[in-house]
C-alpha cells in the first residue's frame, strides 16, 4: 500500500504546483470594460458617477444658486446605501461621484463623515504642536449648502442557464438648509448572464 501512496502523493503535489504556476496576469487600462460575472462593478460606478453628475450640473438649481448666491455651492456626499442582493463598495462609487464634482469646476466639494473628523483631529493637534504661523485656525470650514445622497438597489430574475440582473441607482440633491430636494437622478443598468 504504501508503494501506491507516496507516488500518487507526489503526482498530486506536482500538479497542485503546475496548476498554481499557470496563472497569468495582464495589466489593462483601468477604463477597459472587463465584465466577468455579471455583478457591479467598477465600470458601473465609474459610468454611473459619470452619466449622473453630468445630469446633475445640467439642471437649474445650480445657475439658480449662483445668480442668487454670486458663488460656487458647496456640496457633501453623504451615504449612498446599497440595498442589492450583493456586496457593492459603497465608498467606491462615493469617490466617483465626487471625482466628477470636484473635476468640473462648477461645484466645491467638502469631505464627509470620516474624513472630516481626521481633519479636525489634526487641526486640533495643529493647536498644540504646530508653530503660530503655520496652523490652521477653527471655525472656518466651508459649510455644506447641498447633500447627495442615494441608494442602489437591483433586482434579479434567474433562471437556471440565464439571469437579468437591474441595477438602479437614486440620487437625490438637496438643500441643506431648507431640506429641499433641487435635483433627483435615476440611472438604470439591466444585464444579462448566461450560464
Amino acid at each position: 500500500m504504501k508503494k501506491f501512496v507516496v507516488p500518487f502523493v507526489v503526482l498530486i503535489l506536482g500538479l497542485m504546483i503546475l496548476s498554481c504556476s499557470s496563472r497569468k496576469v495582464t495589466r489593462v487600462n483601468e477604463e477597459k470594460q472587463i465584465d466577468l460575472s455579471g455583478r457591479w462593478n467598477d465600470t458601473d460606478s465609474r459610468l454611473v458617477a459619470e452619466d449622473m453628475i453630468k445630469d446633475v450640473l445640467e439642471r437649474p438649481w445650480l445657475p439658480n444658486f449662483v445668480n442668487k448666491q454670486g458663488r460656487r455651492p458647496v456640496v457633501i456626499v453623504g451615504l449612498v446605501r446599497n440595498k442589492t442582493h450583493e456586496h457593492i463598495s459603497a465608498e467606491t462609487f462615493i469617490k466617483d461621484i465626487e471625482r466628477e464634482f470636484v473635476n468640473s469646476g462648477r461645484v466645491t466639494v467638502v469631505q464627509a463623515g470620516d474624513a472630516r473628523e481626521e481633519l479636525r483631529d489634526e487641526r486640533a493637534d495643529q493647536q498644540e504642536f504646530a508653530s503660530v504661523t503655520t496652523l490652521k485656525h477653527w471655525g472656518l470650514e466651508k459649510g455644506a449648502d447641498f447633500m447627495m445622497q442615494g441608494v442602489i438597489n437591483s433586482i434579479v430574475d434567474a433562471d437556471q442557464s440565464e439571469s437579468v440582473v437591474l441595477y438602479q441607482i437614486d440620487l437625490e440633491l438637496s438643500d441643506l438648509e431648507t431640506n429641499e430636494k433641487v435635483w433627483i437622478g435615476n440611472k438604470k443598468i439591466k444585464k444579462l448572464v448566461q450560464n
